[in-house]
């Protein structure tokens, strides 16, 4: 593979994957303690992907009850441009206890053009607990969360008018991150679901190359709707809600 066709991958493939994209707004990790309730409804969301204005393709996000406090949260996402192409997937494991989100097992998995990806991470919560990454890092467990579920605490704090937000998670490439999340303003927005009134957030993190800004409704338990990225003031991404219902 030439030297300009990989950087065309990198350049095209990576900032319209979903995996990537979804970086912020399905990854990050809270210590927050409060008695106003998770709105674990379960739901399915399929939301259309966006790149250089173009239909690209789609993603879900499914969250299911498995048991009394167990719960599954999946997301999965396939878009093509040219010949690129990108298919990921995400399923967390967690349980709900006295309305505090604990995981139990991540998994990563990534396919297309470019370099194959496979990740399982889990965590232990005996003794000091633990965060092991397969074939990776092992790391002690100080309430990080994985890739995804940071959302329903996300949508509890949003709910309670909280303006500024400080997270931390073990990423899909099984390393520890932390971001900031600050609300920058209340929209009606025009998606194909329809309209909407949301709340924008934006990512707070240490590079400031790239800004991602995220939108959530209060009428749907502050389910993401919107998600757009850029790196150097140029679009790299924007995903819209299409549909969504509850299970």
């Amino acid at each position: 593979m030439s030297k300009n066709f990989q950087n065309l991958v990198m350049q095209t493939t990576k900032p319209f994957a979903l995996g990537a994209l979804l970086a912020f707004s399905l990854s990050v990790a809270s210590q927050a303690n409060s008695s106003t309730t998770l709105p674990l409804q379960p739901y399915k969301a399929t939301y259309t992907a966006y790149k250089w204005g173009d239909d690209v393709g789609e993603a879900n996000i499914e969250l299911s009850k498995l048991g009394e406090q167990q719960y599954s949260l999946i997301y999965t996402s396939k878009v093509s441009k040219f010949f690129l192409s990108d298919k990921r997937s995400e399923h967390s494991i967690f349980t709900v206890d006295e309305n505090t989100v604990i995981p139990s097992e991540y998994y990563y998995n990534r396919s297309g053009t470019g370099p194959d990806k496979e990740l399982k991470v889990t965590f232990s919560h005996q003794g000091d607990g633990k965060i092991s990454v397969e074939n990776g890092d092992t790391f002690n467990w100080n309430g990080e969360f994985d890739n995804q579920i940071y959302r329903i605490d996300l949508a509890k704090r949003l709910a309670q008018g909280e303006t500024s937000l400080d997270y931390n998670f073990v990423n899909y490439r099984g390393e520890l991150r932390h971001y900031g999340v600050q609300v920058v303003d209340e929209e009606v927005l025009s998606l194909p679901y329809g309209k909407i009134e949301t709340v924008k957030v934006k990512l707070i993190r240490e590079s400031k190359t790239r800004e991602t800004f995220a939108w959530f409704a209060p009428s749907l338990n502050y389910t993401l709707v919107r998600l757009q990225q850029f790196k150097e003031g140029d679009e790299q991404g924007d995903i819209k809600l299409k549909s969504f219902e509850m299970q």
